[in-house]
């Protein structure tokens, strides 16, 4: 009897994914350790010189931009509150922010993130999404860069179904006035979930995943990047193409984009490069801050699982057969745990794939 098989999506239907809010539109630069990265954990501004030697230098911009509002300095409240959000220290950012949220739209755009997925404050969507609309509708010249960001929430929120109706039309129509045709001032994250939302089995439509995700990509998109390699390795949306497929995934690798990482070492190993498949598989399979990782590199955490899971099982896999590496039993079956324990359904895939002996 024939064995068949449900073949999945290209990527995970975009329904059970957890989107997230885009960041603060702002000037790059350059990015400094923060306290979380340091392993500290949220405390209010009164208590960070106190406990920790480290927070020397923002206990020193508390100090200065303090000493400019009490000097007049508005902007220096929307700093000193910026400083503390990204530092992670929400209840402390959110006291200033809520202090000028009717006189600087950059704070009220912040209050929309904060009150949406309730950082520093009680979760509140319908308020996210009044902030939210207050922006997209303001005449003040200060939220035009603000505004394409605000699109791609608003999109989010009715997507899904938090905050506002759910509505996948909706929010497609949302996340197309955000993207702008591509435009690399417009919101580079709306272009980035179009790309994965025209992917989904319920609205696909694999050219216009390419499109936006070559547009994303050349707006600087990691996660776009990921997928672009992809979607040339398999022929969705394009011609095949696995010269194309190694550039991306191996440019996007070297990023930091996991869920490329992961097929590169399905790459490596389809090409019977083992010992290539065990030297990426082996830092790979020692992530463990998936939330950490998301932040530094705005790719998703359930692409990030799916990644790791990948690396584990064709790791495994060379530990049980001795493909690259000294065989070992016991190590395999550790793997092969820890990549069910990241995603369960790429690991029900492989071993498929392992029984049909295709890999």
């Amino acid at each position: 009897m024939e064995c068949r098989r449900e073949i999945r999506p290209l990527v995970q239907s975009t329904n059970r994914l957890k989107l997230t809010c885009e960041l603060l539109p702002q000037k790059q630069t350059k990015k400094y350790p923060t306290l979380q990265d340091r392993g500290i954990k949220n405390n209010a501004a009164h208590t960070l010189a106190e406990s920790f030697k480290i927070t020397n230098e923002v206990k020193r911009a508390d100090d200065f931009l303090r000493k400019r509002i009490k000097e007049g300095d508005l902007q220096a409240i929307f700093l000193l509150g910026q400083l503390y959000f990204e530092e992670g220290c929400y209840e402390t950012a959110f006291e200033e922010f809520n202090k000028i949220k009717d006189t600087d739209i950059q704070a009220l755009y912040q209050l929309s993130v904060m009150y949406y997925d309730g950082l520093g404050v009680e979760v509140n969507p319908a308020l996210g999404v009044e902030y939210m609309n207050r922006i997209i509708n303001s005449d003040d010249t200060r939220a035009q860069h603000l505004k394409f960001a605000a699109f791609y929430n608003l999109g989010r929120a009715s997507f899904e179904g938090f905050g506002l109706q759910q509505s996948d039309k909706e929010a497609e129509r949302l996340w197309l006035i955000a993207a702008d045709d591509g435009n690399p001032k417009a919101s580079v994250k709306a272009q980035t979930i179009l790309g994965l939302f025209y992917c989904r089995p319920e609205s696909q439509d694999l050219q216009k995943a390419f499109f936006w995700h070559s547009e994303a990509c050349g707006n600087g998109s990691l996660e776009s990047q990921g997928v672009l390699g992809l979607m040339y390795l398999t022929g969705h949306g394009i011609r095949k193409d696995k010269y194309s497929a190694w550039l991306c995934l191996k440019e996007a690798s070297s990023r930091g984009n996991v869920y490329a990482q992961g097929h590169l070492v399905a790459y490596f190993y389809s090409r019977k490069l083992y010992h290539s498949t065990v030297e990426l598989a082996q830092r790979v399979v020692q992530y463990d801050n998936i939330p950490q990782i998301a932040k530094e590199t705005d790719c998703m955490p359930s692409y990030i699982a799916k990644g790791i899971a990948m690396a584990a099982f064709y790791y495994a896999r060379c530990l049980q057969l001795g493909l690259g590496t000294k065989q070992d039993q016991v190590e395999a079956r550790k793997y092969y745990y820890k990549a069910i324990n990241m995603d369960r359904d790429v690991a029900t895939d492989l071993h498929f794939q392992v029984i049909m002996e295709i890999i």
